[in-house]
């Protein structure tokens, strides 16, 4: 998806010594410098791009199409493309992605799970859940 095309431009931002209490939907891009305690989920039907900057940190469920991460998610991620893990990321959760690019030092406690992948386990296990009778 972001190969060919422009990434979404990031519009919107959670400055540094902000803390957000709730959860927040954005459209196109959005950095956060500072804290959320909330969900975070891109809208549907267009490109996006979360960027969560060294200082950041968020409690609480991530997804987008592209995540850059190199501060501190408490909470599970889903990146429907890309997902980003920079040297000082640090998660716990369970994070889901189509492709990942991870640094030396980022660290996440939780189970790595590729989206094509869970599709082709949940034909497999449904095709062995029918041959049994």
């Amino acid at each position: 998806m972001f190969g060919k095309k422009k990434q979404p431009p990031i519009k919107s931002l959670i400055a540094q010594g902000s803390c957000i209490e709730g959860n927040l939907v954005f459209t196109d891009g959005l950095r956060v410098d500072g804290e959320v305690r909330g969900n975070i989920r891109a809208s549907e039907g267009s490109a996006s791009i979360l960027v969560i900057s060294e200082s950041a940190i968020v409690t609480g469920l991530v997804q987008a199409d592209h995540v850059v991460i190199n501060g501190r998610v408490v909470g599970p991620i889903h990146a429907t493309e890309l997902l980003e893990l920079q040297p000082k990321a640090k998660i716990e959760g369970d994070v889901s992605y189509k492709a990942l690019e991870m640094h030396q030092g980022a660290a996440i406690t939780g189970k790595l799970c590729p989206i094509g992948l869970q599709a082709l386990e949940e034909k497999t296990m449904l095709k062995l859940a029918a041959n049994n009778p």
